[in-house]
Order: C-alpha cells, then sequence, then structure tokens
C-alpha cells in the first residue's frame, strides 16, 4: 500500500530542472479578523508578478480592550502596520494598502539594487 502511494507522487524527469518558487506568506494571525486578512492578502499576493524571494510575515499582536495590531513584513522589514478595534471592521481597504505598500517596497529595494547614488536608510 505504500508503495502505491509514493508511486503516485510525480517524479523528476531531470536533476537539472528547477522549481520557481514565488515569494511565501507567513500567517502568524491569532483572531478571525486577522486570519481573514491574511486571507484577502494572500488572494491578492497570487497575482503580483515578480514576487520570487520576497518573504511576507503578516503578525497580531493582541492590545488589550483596545483589539488588534496587524504588521506586514516584507524580508523581515516592517512595510505596514495597522490596528484593529475588537469589532473589526472594514477588511478591503486595509488589505489593499497592504498590498500596495509591498509592492512600492519591493520597487524601492529593486531600484536600490541597481541604483549605488541612493542612501540605504530605506524607503
Amino acid at each position: 500500500m505504500i508503495m502505491l502511494c509514493f508511486s503516485l507522487i510525480p517524479h523528476s524527469h531531470g536533476a537539472d530542472e528547477e522549481v520557481e518558487l514565488g515569494g511565501l506568506v507567513i500567517d502568524q494571525s491569532i483572531s478571525r479578523f486577522g486570519y481573514q486578512f491574511y486571507f484577502d492578502f494572500s488572494q491578492l499576493w497570487r497575482d503580483v508578478p515578480a514576487t520570487s524571494g520576497v518573504n511576507i510575515t503578516i503578525k497580531e499582536t493582541v492590545l488589550p480592550r483596545a483589539g488588534t495590531r496587524l504588521q506586514v513584513f516584507m524580508n523581515n522589514q516592517l512595510v505596514y502596520a495597522t490596528a484593529m478595534g475588537r469589532r473589526g471592521g472594514p477588511l478591503k481597504a486595509r488589505v489593499e494598502a497592504a498590498l500596495f505598500a509591498i509592492m512600492d517596497a519591493m520597487a524601492s529595494a529593486q531600484h536600490q539594487q541597481h541604483s549605488p547614488d541612493l542612501a540605504t536608510s530605506g524607503w
């Protein structure tokens, strides 16, 4: 039975084949609002081109009696942060703002790699 399961797994046809992975989106949310933010963001992230080597982490921190704080990191650098009340609120605008901030940071990081005249202090 075990051999049958392994025979269903596709095999690589050549050792020279490279598999390109897009950027990873890591979920560190703890509430349903945080999970919904992560889910909506990851759905939009699929359509962003050239995400290879870009890792996104969505981290949620509970703020006692106030709600939660969502932070979006690109390659371990904070790019976007927002606070959500205990009742949540509209997520679509926040998800889109986070995605645009990430895309802007990606473009800025790529431009800095090609231009030695820019300061390395950030965007």
